[in-house]
């Protein structure tokens, strides 16, 4: 695969020497949905602000789509689609107003198309019946399905997406990630910033882990989560007991969470089924024992040391 989004050594420092992002060498493949991850203070935003154009960086490089930016942004752009921060929207004008304005903006599209191509983009994220009011009136999340009906109002080789679920309920989640799939399944490579892991985890082929300006790892989501170990999970109605003796066989970073106690496994010198052994014979009712598959959070957790707000 060749890439769409590639940088060298990017770096941004800001006045007052803030050191946004830290020689960043990150390769988006064609094709794919790529997850940006990384606590808030990452650089996650000041990357997309430079691949987008937006500020110069201090030093390296970016290129998107082939070209070097923000150079090359009049060339570049019309071909990207993009929700960063938030849409900007005039409240005093419909959904559908807004769309038309935006539109218009764009040099490269034809006025002829203007209206279909923007009610075919509000009926893709679910806003036909509320096409007509105004958006000062509408919701945080449906505020959220509106940038993104603007991004798709033409056809993008690159759609990047900064939390594209801000606000949104479960079921409005599930047709974003839909939309999302349907988008990569046609060829538009997605890339996608956003704090939610189990979100990146369902929807992403691809993605890269940052922190404190740094690119921390980056490939595929299943290569990530298969780089960590599984948790050791117990469910037991005695997770008291069961907590502490784990802790005595010498399992690490106990947990207790309604009926689940989960820590990280022993080492190898110790048997899985001893373990379970020691906790019946301690009178602990094991309903359920095993280790579970390595999520992507406990990647990021054992990159970073730190928790990561996987509910949102």
């Amino acid at each position: 695969m060749t890439a769409v989004i590639e940088t060298r050594g990017l770096t941004k420092r800001y006045r007052g020497g803030q050191l946004a992002v830290d020689g960043l060498d990150l390769t988006v493949p064609a094709g794919s949905v790529f997850g940006f991850l990384g606590p808030n203070g990452s650089g996650k935003t000041t990357t997309i602000r430079v691949l987008m154009g937006l500020i110069e960086p201090t030093a390296g490089s970016a290129t998107v789509l082939g070209e070097r930016m923000p150079r090359a942004a009049r060339t570049v752009l019309p071909q990207v689609g993009a929700l960063i921060e938030g849409p900007a929207l005039y409240g005093f004008l419909s959904g559908r107003d807004n769309l038309i304005r935006y539109d218009s903006a764009d040099p490269t599209a034809d006025p002829r198309t203007r209206r279909t191509r923007v009610a075919g983009a509000l009926d893709r994220v679910g806003l036909t019946s509320a096409a007509g009011k105004k958006a000062k009136a509408y919701s945080l999340g449906m505020k959220q399905r509106l940038g993104l009906a603007a991004a798709l109002l033409q056809p993008r080789r690159l759609l990047v997406l900064d939390e594209p679920t801000n606000g949104l309920d479960p079921q409005g989640m599930r047709e974003i990630r839909s939309l999302v799939r349907e988008l990569a399944a046609d060829g538009t490579t997605v890339f996608l910033s956003s704090h939610l892991l189990d979100e990146i985890e369902q929807v992403c082929t691809h993605a890269a882990v940052m922190n404190r300006g740094r690119l921390l790892t980056q490939g595929s989501v299943a290569d990530l989560a298969a780089g960590s170990r599984g948790r050791l999970t117990v469910l037991t109605p005695d997770t008291a007991d069961a907590a502490r003796l784990l802790k005595e066989l010498g399992v690490t970073e106990v947990r207790v969470d309604d009926d689940r106690v989960t820590g990280d496994p022993p080492g190898a010198d110790t048997e899985l089924a001893d373990v379970n052994a020691a906790l019946v014979k301690g009178g602990v009712r094991v309903r359920g024992f095993g280790v579970e598959r390595a999520s992507l959070e406990d990647a990021f957790v054992a990159l970073t040391g730190e928790g990561f707000d996987v509910a949102g």
